[in-house]
């Protein structure tokens, strides 16, 4: 397989676009990658996407968004992996490129969230669950990310006021992010006080659902005509591993299996241990996802990461930074792309360009997305190359 380098990035910010379609926003997000890649045409689209179909009541969105990015000719894809399907996107794009058979391919993550009522928004998502078992029955991610919450604290007997650790994080590394739809840090107090949503979970332990867009170029080094007035970031490994969609078949409902051995993978293929790693983007779409994911991965044992959180292992300036930008928790979660705008932020970290929230001598980062409680897990180890 070939090397492949991110040799371009673009993004919008993450909020309430009312006057943005979903084409607007993938086209933003495009162009500003491309100009980012000094101009390059990329030969094929990967779109990773979650509920385009039936939200904006629109498919066919290879066909839709290369249209009206002047794209035309190229191969088009939409990638659906629920929440990960940004990430999904990413590695069919690499794939792509690695193989030979794609030369530059421009990846897309693209979601519209906010069109419909809240109770809409949630009947739709929720189809990242099993049907006929969960959901079917009423249940909803926030619910079922409450369920894994109230069953952490009576397994490990941890304090319910140990899970702030993660969205106060959050939202102090998204108050440095100009596109995050949060940009304020939060008390300790505010999130004590906040209101349950589903017991024990409060507002302040879910990610609040936007609209975005953020794309990336992908291409061989090779293939690079002239100087770019950034580093290339490189793709060192990819992993992506499967559960079982339903919590009840599962043998422990808190062992994110597949966080664990997607990184396991990825590291793998890259040569490298998950402890290299300069800091790590996960999925803390809910709190109790951020401490099962980094439970899963080894960075913490059973029932401890809220207390490594809380000695300041995972801060900007700890062992191993995490939501380096906001996360999901502050940047907001628009669904099948937050994937990708995990990969252009650990971009902006490994180039240097992130800003007051940036890692010194960042060189080593790892990305991993999931599609609902782990049920797909998607990561990926990027390199600052030269």
């Amino acid at each position: 397989m070939s090397e492949v380098v991110i040799a371009g990035i673009g993004q919008i910010p993450v909020g309430e676009h009312w006057e943005l379609s979903l084409r607007n926003m993938a086209s933003r997000a495009i162009l500003a990658a491309r100009h980012d890649a000094g101009g390059m045409m990329p030969d094929a689209i990967y779109i990773g996407n979650f509920l385009g179909s039936t939200l904006s009541h629109q498919s066919n969105l290879g066909s839709l968004i290369a249209d009206n990015t002047g794209l035309q000719g190229v191969e088009g894809w939409t990638v659906e992996a629920a929440d990960a399907s940004g990430g999904g996107a990413f590695r069919m794009g690499y794939l792509a490129v690695s193989s030979g058979f794609v030369d530059a391919a421009v990846v897309v993550g693209v979601e519209k969230c906010t069109d419909v009522a809240p109770s809409e928004l949630e009947a739709a998502a929720v189809q990242a669950t099993d049907y006929d078992y969960e959901s079917m029955q009423g249940i909803t991610l926030t619910s079922q990310a409450a369920l894994l919450m109230q069953r952490y604290l009576y397994e490990y007997d941890v304090p319910r006021e140990a899970l702030a650790e993660f969205p106060l994080l959050a939202h102090a590394n998204g108050a440095n992010n100009p596109n995050a739809f949060f940009r304020k840090p939060i008390r300790r107090e505010a999130y004590l006080n906040a209101a349950e949503i589903s017991s024990p979970l409060n507002l302040f332990d879910q990610a609040p659902y936007g609209d975005g867009a953020a794309a990336v170029i992908l291409t061989r080094p090779e293939l690079i005509k002239e100087k770019l007035p950034h580093p290339l970031v490189r793709v060192l490994g990819s992993g992506v591993v499967i559960d079982a969609v339903s919590l009840h078949d599962r043998h422990s409902p808190l062992s994110f299996k597949a966080a664990g051995y997607s990184i396991e993978k990825a590291c793998r293929q890259a040569g490298i241990l998950p402890t290299d790693a300069d800091f790590f983007e996960l999925s803390d779409s809910f709190s109790i996802y951020a401490a099962l994911s980094l439970e899963a991965a080894g960075f913490a044992e059973r029932g401890t990461a809220c207390q490594r959180a809380q000695e300041g292992a995972f801060s900007l300036q700890g062992d191993l930074p995490i939501a380096t930008m906001g996360g999901m928790k502050a940047r907001g979660n628009p669904f099948g792309a937050s994937g990708v705008y995990q990969i252009v932020e650990a971009a902006q970290q490994l180039r240097g360009q992130a800003g007051k929230n940036q890692i010194a001598d960042a060189r080593l980062g790892l990305v991993q997305v999931l599609g609902g409680p782990a049920s797909t897990a998607i990561t990926h180890v990027l390199e600052r190359w030269h």
